[in-house]
């Protein structure tokens, strides 16, 4: 069976590629197939996310195993389409370049059956052009600084900040100003 794709940028402008791939491939051919159809270079870090039906992003799958315990993360290659995609789970986040945050909303569009001769995976449609740059994220990072360390910025005091506000002298922690 054929899983067919259709990759949409998260962007103003509608950029999509459909893509057909095989239902037993992983999400790292997933991944190699988006890269290629969109025309990155396949050199930066990338991520895929499962989600709701309304696309609220959940688990990580990363790329390459991140974790403490070399072996304990479940990365792209150990997952294959059908453990993950399916006609009552068809959608995944897919974010490539996590400087840049190239991010894409990933929806499995049919399943079909495999036409003897194709090679897979293949850009079946591709729709809009690349813009030069990513679309700036929000974040809301006030926000978040004032959820996060809000409570904490009470209970500091003068000799606390004095700390990050420029004292060049490192002779209180030991360390030679011209270490190398």
């Amino acid at each position: 069976m054929v899983y067919k794709f259709r990759v949409i940028l998260d962007a103003e402008e509608d950029i999509f590629r459909d893509i057909a791939i095989l239902k037993e491939d992983t999400l790292e051919d997933l991944h190699n197939a988006i890269f290629n159809a969109f025309g990155f270079d396949g050199m930066d870090v990338a991520s895929f996310y499962t989600c709701d039906d309304t696309w609220n992003q959940e688990d990580e799958i990363p790329l390459f195993d991140t974790g403490d315990i070399p072996g304990e993360q479940r990365i792209m290659s150990d997952y294959t389409l059908e453990d993950i995609l399916h006609e009552d789970n068809t959608k995944i986040i897919y974010v490539y370049d996590f400087i840049n945050m190239w991010t894409f909303l990933v929806e499995l569009a049919a399943i079909e059956d495999q036409i003897v001769g194709n090679t897979y995976p293949e850009t079946l449609f591709s729709h809009g052009e690349m813009p030069a740059e990513a679309t700036e994220k929000n974040f809301e990072a006030d926000d978040m600084h004032n959820d996060i360390y809000g409570e904490f910025e009470d209970d500091l005091d003068e000799d606390d900040l004095d700390m990050f506000t420029g004292d060049d002298s490192f002779e209180d922690y030991g360390f030679e100003e011209n270490w190398n």
